[in-house]
């Protein structure tokens, strides 16, 4: 009989090999939106000099620190300018190699603390290193301006991390963010103040671009929200389990994943990484999605007057239940060659199954072993790889698929039917003939019901976000950069755009297999293409000056005929309003300067 006393003999052994065996410190994810250090790792990465998986992101900050000192005994590999951008970054990574920072403007000790004025920051560590502490201020301003006007985006909060014993790593952020279009918008194009206030919203569910997807509050002045995040981890040296709210991206991508992309509003999870050995890592997690499909079992009873002076009762609707739960096996049997694959779920209960809480299993079997018996709809199940390789110096290739169904038979060409899945391409060449110098390219495509279900609520979205690539199912999307590093911290970026979206379709059961039987890629209903130059320069770590300059042209097209039941039919404009933000819609010249403390 299992008892209480059994309990805690697993909790003392656990607690027994923590304390014993060797030891990771600070398992805290560094946000992806911390674009240089994640620039800096791939070009690293591309020139031979160290080897990353560049499947499952974010990294952790200690491996991180793990990946630049393992550059720094490579340092003959490196350029002048490589060489200064791996201490800048050493330095950003004091804590986790046991020491303070050095700054310009502060004051310490250079042993326990540090406050530092010129990068905003107070970091301390006991003098037995059990204890490490960071908390820094968060503040930025972006001005965007055009021939529409002009979108000012302010953000401020606050940033904490600790760390406790070498096996507890706790960190949390806020951000209060804003984009305010009210002021200096031309009339002609927002003829009141609800489009104006509407015009000053870059991202909505629908919009098909890469910015991060919110969820806005109410505000009379634009597009309001907030961004808090953190979480709870227990590691050590073989691996950790958490509780946390990131966003995740998976699949080795530069633009834009296909698999997760990160571009939804981030989640709350249970997360769990192994890595037993340097060619083996394991990422698994259940996460708490929000559907934004109301569930007529479960209300809320609400008293109100109404204008008769009448007391009424309102129903008061709450999202209906919505989870997901996914895994990644990579291996990395050689140093230039690195393999992913893994499966996912989203499913909506009225509570968690349990059977989704098995890290290595395979989901759409224990799907079917719980929804056949009564003949009911399954749940919605994925799976998916991706595959790196570095075949010489300078040079990454990388792909990844997306497999929302899949039968063989609809790989005939005889069989009009095709699968919905997802692919991307992608290669990453840099550092020669020219140190600094780089050139990237994706080209990516989703077939027809990619991302897609019959049921709403078991989309492949969350907060109406889908939750892999931002063009969604028959789309096309290609991207090329040129960029360059000068200097230190600085990166100069030539890049262009072009994505296409073609015809719309919804997922009805009963007509599915006639809707995947159309022609992909065929009408067009929507395309974006753009032509930016982007500056940035990390002046101190996590101090940013920004500045951009882009050309756009986004346009629709009517689709007033139907070939199946499930094609969606509409005209240029419905498809531009839904599509792209007013900002941007039509041929623009924008440009926009920027600073920020912290990302």
């Amino acid at each position: 009989m299992f008892r209480l006393r059994h309990i805690y003999y697993i909790i003392a052994s656990i607690c027994f090999l923590l304390y014993f065996e060797p030891v990771w410190a600070q398992n805290i994810p560094l946000s992806t939106e911390y674009t240089r250090i994640y620039d800096f790792l791939d070009e690293l990465s591309t020139d031979g000099v160290i080897s990353i998986n560049h499947a499952v992101r974010p990294y952790t900050r200690k491996a991180i620190v793990d990946w630049l000192l393992e550059a720094q005994k490579g340092d003959t590999l490196l350029s002048a300018r490589q060489k200064k951008d791996l201490q800048f970054y050493l330095n950003e990574f004091a804590l986790e190699r046991d020491t303070v920072k050095d700054n310009y403007v502060q004051y310490t000790d250079h042993k326990t603390f540090n406050l530092s004025l010129a990068d905003p920051q107070f970091s301390y560590i006991s003098p037995n290193k059990q204890f490490k502490l960071s908390l820094r201020p968060i503040l930025g301003m972006n001005v965007i301006g055009g021939k529409k006007g002009v979108i000012l985006k302010r953000w401020w909060g606050a940033e904490l991390t600790m760390d406790i014993a070498k096996h507890l790593s706790i960190w949390g952020s806020l951000r209060d963010i804003s984009w305010n279009g009210t002021f200096g918008l031309s009339d002609a194009y927002y003829p009141d103040v609800y489009a104006k206030i509407d015009g000053a919203k870059l991202t909505k569910s629908s919009y098909l671009n890469n910015l991060l997807g919110v969820q806005y509050k109410e505000a009379n002045y634009g597009g309001d929200f907030s961004d808090s995040r953190g979480g709870i981890s227990a590691y050590t040296w073989w691996g950790s389990i958490g509780l946390q709210r990131e966003n995740i991206q998976w699949g080795d991508a530069y633009h834009c994943s296909n698999i997760l992309s990160g571009r939804n509003p981030a989640v709350p999870m249970v997360t769990l990484q192994l890595t037993p050995c340097k060619w083996f890592q394991f990422d698994y997690f259940h996460a708490w999605l929000v559907s934004n499909v109301a569930s007529k079992s479960y209300y809320y009873e609400q008293q109100a007057v109404n204008k008769a002076d009448s007391i009424i009762t309102n129903m008061q609707y709450r999202p209906h239940n919505k989870f997901m739960a996914a895994n990644m096996f990579t291996f990395m049997p050689i140093k230039y060659v690195h393999f992913s694959f893994g499966n996912s779920i989203v499913y909506a209960e009225n509570n968690v199954q349990a059977a989704y809480f098995i890290p290595f299993a395979f989901y759409k079997s224990l799907d079917h072993l719980l929804t056949k018996g009564l003949g009911t709809e399954n749940q919605n199940s994925q799976f998916f790889f991706t595959l790196t390789l570095h075949p010489v110096e300078h040079l990454k290739l990388y792909t990844s698929c997306y497999v929302d169904e899949v039968k063989f038979s609809r790989f005939k060409k005889s069989n009009p039917q095709n699968n919905p899945i997802s692919y991307l391409v992608g290669f990453d060449w840099t550092g020669w003939p020219i140190k600094g110098l780089g050139l990237k390219g994706e080209f990516m495509r989703s077939y027809i019901a990619c991302y897609t279900h019959s049921i709403p609520v078991l989309d492949f979205t969350s907060n109406s976000y889908n939750m892999g690539h931002y063009m969604g199912d028959n789309a096309q999307s290609i991207f090329v950069e040129l960029s360059y590093r000068p200097i230190r911290g600085m990166h100069v970026g030539l890049s262009y755009l072009h994505d296409t979206k073609y015809n719309s379709y919804n997922y009805i059961r009963g007509d599915v297999a006639n809707a995947i039987a159309q022609k992909p890629f065929d009408k067009t209903i929507f395309c974006n293409e753009a032509l930016a130059l982007d500056f940035t320069y990390e002046v101190h770590p996590n101090m940013y000056l920004t500045a951009n300059v882009m050309y756009n042209n986004a346009r629709a097209y009517d689709n007033l005929t139907s070939t199946c039941v499930s094609e969606i039919t509409g005209t240029a404009s419905t498809y531009l309003n839904k599509y792209a933000p007013i900002f941007y819609q039509g041929k623009n010249l924008t440009a926009s300067v920027g600073f920020s403390f912290s990302f």
